[in-house]
């Protein structure tokens, strides 16, 4: 007897639709055939154990297992309860009638439960693309794919519910959510405030431009300044994500098995931080079955890179292109996947080996030109995609005191300074494939960036008497429309353009000694 079950495959963060067809026939053994790989093979043991333990016993007969298209592969255990339902269909165990309808997904434990799977919501945007009306998979993958409309989503437990549920014999309620809700519910729930972080002013409004202009930014100063402190509160005052973003970004963090048990819509702008030991690979993604990387889990967020200097050459020059494109095209023999990659970069270094380089009151220990040495392990071009540098000092006892200052600013109300912010971003750009300053290209920057003539012999004097470099030029326009939008002002004044300049440290040629 010949059934067909369905299943689907993740490639990227898309899926596609895999029909698994099983024929119970002539011959003794079992073969699966159309391209899978050793998981998928050796879904045979644990389908006949599973059966075993929940009741039914495996054909005695050839079993052909065939996963249509041939000619794309076929990975991971996820396919183990659709191979396990077309096998007891085909064997006459259960009644076929009701797979016709229904996308079935789940790796199965031997005593015949249901593990969770990676990529359930691809899976279901396109179950619902493809007409299906019902979505099988287990319970602590349901409600994620229960955020797409018109799908019923069923969470299992065991292979014996399902089995209940094709058959009518039990009544399972299905997995309802309202992504909206939870949405609305999510964006409220901030884990740090910038209320928590004790003077630095000047660093705190850095980090307001930086993220009212979706600016690249890099903090520089000694060990136990605040740093981390400051780039771990960063995405607390970025604008909260829309549907369409969270959506994409819970795609991403589906694909890669990071939403965690019973995880619906993600609401807060992801945070990643690798350490410094990260692959190339492991930071802009690939492997031998594709996976995003760091940078895709950033999307939509922001990617910290703490102690720059002290991460591979290679690894950091995997980050210019996907910072310019803000796109990852992962390429093989046979196909290729895009994890998109749109996020903030932020990073901090020590100014030295021993960190204590322009220190006020500490001295540096480092030789003659070691500092420079240090400081040349970022390349020039990564440089050039990070708009604001910023020097951060030692935060002094009367500002750590809190008895004897006055309350620090929340994140909430930096936010609605950069949310209003970025509303005159997106008016200025609503027919344009951008969404900040920081995405202008030369002939947007003459277009929106134009500066007096008091302006301009400004910036030629900075120029000219700081030793900034030529590349700083462009950046420098950017930062300053931010800081004028950020006032509300149509004309880039001097003062917006000096605040500017003041934001590119690094560029100064004798910075390091």
């Amino acid at each position: 007897m010949l059934v067909k079950t369905y299943g689907s495959a993740v490639y990227g963060i898309s899926a596609q639709l895999i029909t698994v067809e099983v024929n119970v026939g002539q011959g003794a053994k079992t073969q699966i055939i159309g391209l899978p790989d050793n998981a998928v093979k050796e879904s045979q043991p644990r389908v006949n154990a599973a059966m075993k333990n929940c009741g039914y016993t495996y054909p005695r007969k050839g079993v052909i297992i065939n996963m249509a298209p041939a000619d794309i592969r076929k990975e991971g255990s996820s396919y183990d309860l659709t191979i396990a339902l077309g096998v007891m269909a085909a064997g006459e165990l259960i009644n076929p009638i009701g797979l016709d309808d229904v996308i079935i997904m789940g790796e199965l434990s031997l005593d015949g439960s249901i593990l969770p799977i990676k990529g359930a919501l691809p899976i279901a945007i396109q179950a619902q693309k493809d007409g299906f009306k019902r979505l099988i998979l287990p319970v602590e993958n349901a409600r994620e794919a229960a955020i797409v409309k018109d799908l019923e989503v069923y969470g299992m437990h065991t292979l014996k519910e399902v089995v209940n549920l094709l058959e009518g014999s039990a009544t399972i309620e299905r997995t309802i959510v309202n992504p909206r809700d939870d949405f609305a519910d999510g964006i409220q729930q901030l884990a740090y405030n910038f209320s928590d972080v004790k003077g630095q002013e000047n660093i705190k409004r850095a980090m307001e431009i930086a993220a009212a202009g979706g600016h690249n930014i890099i903090l520089i100063g000694p060990p136990g300044a605040g740093k981390t402190m400051l780039a771990k509160r960063l995405n607390t005052i970025l604008p909260p994500m829309n549907l369409h973003e969270a959506l994409e970004t819970t795609k991403i963090h589906s694909v890669a098995g990071r939403l965690g048990s019973n995880a619906s819509l993600m609401a807060q702008r992801p945070f990643r931080s690798p350490h410094h030991t990260i692959s190339d690979v492991a930071l802009v993604g690939g492997g031998n079955h594709p996976q995003p990387g760091e940078i895709s889990l950033a999307h939509n967020g922001v990617l910290f890179l703490d102690e720059l200097p002290e991460f591979k050459r290679t690894v950091l020059e995997v980050l210019r292109q996907p910072l310019e494109e803000r796109r990852v095209t992962i390429s093989r023999a046979k196909f290729s996947v895009d994890y998109p990659c749109s996020m903030m970069l932020v990073a901090s270094m020590n100014p030295c080996p021993c960190g204590y380089f322009n220190h006020p009151e500490k001295e540096c220990v480092c030789a003659p030109g070691v500092v420079q040495k240090y400081l040349s392990k970022i390349s020039g071009p990564l440089l050039d995609r990070i708009d604001i540098h910023i020097e951060v000092t030692p935060v002094n006892f009367d500002e750590l005191n809190s008895t004897n200052t006055k309350p620090e600013e929340k994140s909430e109300f930096i936010r609605e300074r950069v949310i209003k912010t970025r509303d005159i971003q997106n008016k200025r750009f609503k027919d344009l494939p951008i969404y900040s300053n920081a995405q202008m290209e030369s002939n947007l920057i003459r277009k929106y960036c134009q500066i007096d003539h008091a302006g301009t012999l400004l910036l030629k004097n900075a120029m000219t008497k700081l030793n900034l470099s030529a590349r700083a030029y462009d950046r420098i326009l950017k930062v300053s429309r931010t800081i004028a939008d950020l006032d509300d002002s149509e004309a880039i004044t001097i003062v917006h353009l000096a605040e500017a300049i003041h934001y590119r440290s690094l560029d100064r040629e004798a910075w390091g000694g």
